[in-house]
């Protein structure tokens, strides 16, 4: 049996995309990690931001592609 997962989840009554909550994660994450390993505040949210950004736009890319396929079986169906 094939697993589906949700691409998006209910907050607050916004349907947010799965790929923008990993980005957010993602950029959390790397911040305080780098900011308990360098000690600089600077270093860590620099860096966490192009981790949240390259998560939030390989993301998108993702999903824009996925939903091409998707159309192309629908066109080539008929």
């Amino acid at each position: 049996m094939a697993m589906v997962h949700p691409s998006t989840v209910d907050i607050a009554g916004t349907a947010w995309p799965t790929y923008k909550l990993e980005a957010l994660a993602a950029g959390l994450v790397t911040c305080l990690i780098l900011a308990v390993i360098t000690g600089s505040l600077q270093v860590a949210v620099l860096v966490a931001a192009a981790v949240a950004g390259a998560r939030w736009i390989g993301g998108l890319a993702g999903k824009r592609r996925t939903s091409a396929r998707r159309m192309d079986r629908v066109l080539s169906s008929h």
